[in-house]
């Protein structure tokens, strides 16, 4: 049982928390929701919390056995708080009725077809809706008017995100230490990442990206790299941008997502629509420099995993005196 007293919560026994998910990392797929895991063990790092995790695998398959399993596996107990990462995850969290459930929206559950109106469906029956920015919570109909959306981003681990020499970045890649690379931050294969408009601003440069890299792996990559290109389409957020600065990269970016708050008044990042010529502009300096840095380490820091796991927590709170004071809660 948990008590709140003066805006921060007392808490006399662990407030039991499950985070079930889809999205994961794995041996066999290690850069499967990287960014979910730093979250949970950000949220296991805070005291008066006791965090259990349920993570299955992507797939229609694995999502129809999700709620059952979970039946079994936590049969006879209740959570104050299920806390589901990505929509149609929210499914077998409600079924397994195992306590109230609160959902992160993470991209393609409302930007993908297939998962937008599954995901609608569920949200009547959460607790809580949240989405990983404002902008993107706008992909809700009635957000902020007539239904609550909280923004819960999940944030970075600033310890794995951090400066290393370019030239130990490139030798441990085996990349010409004296040479010019720009890093797409995504798998090319992402079209709203638009890989398409980075290959057109590097020209011929080399543009490396990070398709099927391990999680621990990418900072090399980023450090490796003369500057992060991110010309998205769309972004729920914008992890990217965020662990380019917290390495000290440039990083160049659409003002979509989180990408406007992140890059403003950073010398040596730059946010603005595409163009082809005007991108190309903003890169050169940082393609003419021997060892191109920024200093945009603070500014990631207000957004790193804990920070973020600490709006969380913060979230959960006000959930839960909205519940135990009676009044419900209005979606």
């Amino acid at each position: 049982m948990q008590h709140f007293h003066g805006g921060h919560a007392m808490v006399l026994c662990p407030v039991r928390v499950l985070v079930v998910t889809n999205m994961y990392p794995t041996p066999e797929r290690p850069a499967l929701g990287p960014f979910v895991r730093d979250q949970v063990e950000a949220l296991r790092r805070r005291p008066g919390l006791d965090v259990e995790l349920f993570a299955f695998g992507p797939g229609p398959k694995a999502l129809l056995r999700a709620a059952g399993r979970l039946r079994r596996r936590f049969r006879g107990q209740r959570f104050d708080i299920v806390h589901a990462h990505f929509g149609l995850t929210a499914w077998p969290a409600l079924l397994a009725r195992l306590g109230p459930v609160a959902v992160t929206l993470h991209g393609n559950d409302l930007l993908v077809r297939r998962s937008y109106a599954a995901t609608r469906a569920a949200l009547p029956f959460c607790a809580l809706t949240a989405g990983v920015s404002r902008e993107f919570s706008g992909n809700l109909p009635g957000a902020g008017t007539k239904r609550r959306v909280a923004v819960l981003p999940v944030g970075i681990d600033l310890q794995r995100f951090r400066p290393i020499p370019r030239a130990q970045a490139r030798a441990r890649l085996g990349l010409d230490p004296g040479g010019r690379y720009l890093l797409f931050p995504h798998d090319p294969a992402r079209a709203l990442k638009r890989y398409d408009r980075a290959l057109e601003v590097a020209g011929d440069v080399p543009l490396l990206t990070l398709g099927g890299v391990a999680p621990d792996e990418v900072p090399y990559w980023i450090n490796a790299a003369n500057a992060v290109l991110v010309p998205s389409e769309k972004e729920a957020f914008g992890l990217s941008v965020i662990e380019a600065l917290a390495c000290g990269v440039p990083a160049l970016g659409t003002p979509v997502g989180i990408h406007p708050v992140v890059l403003e008044g950073v010398e040596g990042a730059y946010c603005a629509p595409f163009d082809r010529d005007e991108w190309r502009a903003a890169l050169r300096p940082h393609l003419e420099s021997e060892d191109p840095r920024v200093d945009g380490r603070a500014r990631a820091a207000l957004f790193s995993a804990d920070a973020m796991a600490a709006r969380v927590v913060e979230a959960w709170r006000d959930l839960l005196e909205v519940r135990t004071s009676g009044r419900g809660l209005a979606l």
